[in-house]
């Protein structure tokens, strides 16, 4: 399994349009193959940063989403209206060393 922290901070006056486009995101995204999870989030204390929390079957779950329509017009749309930062994350809890 592979979780995703994606934080995005939307940039001044554009904070609207995100959202709404984000939020758009998420009902197709829940019905993808290999989509574990996928919640998104809006910080209480500052309201133009939204975090999405993913868990994806594989990175080629991962990537397979990335090349959809939905991912890709909702991108589009919003370029250039945002600041984003990506973390993947594998579970080292289970079986770790």
């Amino acid at each position: 399994m592979l979780t995703v922290i994606a934080t995005i901070r939307s940039k001044k006056g554009a904070e609207d349009k995100v959202r709404r486009q984000l939020i758009g995101l998420v009902p197709p995204t829940r019905k993808e193959d290999g989509c574990i999870e996928y919640v998104l989030y809006q910080d209480q204390s500052d309201t133009s940063t939204l975090m999405v929390y993913e868990n994806w079957e594989s990175k080629a779950h991962l990537d397979a989403h990335m090349q959809t329509a939905h991912f890709k017009e909702c991108f589009a749309v919003i370029e250039g209206m945002y600041e984003l930062k990506v973390q993947l994350l594998s579970d080292v809890s289970h079986g770790g060393d």
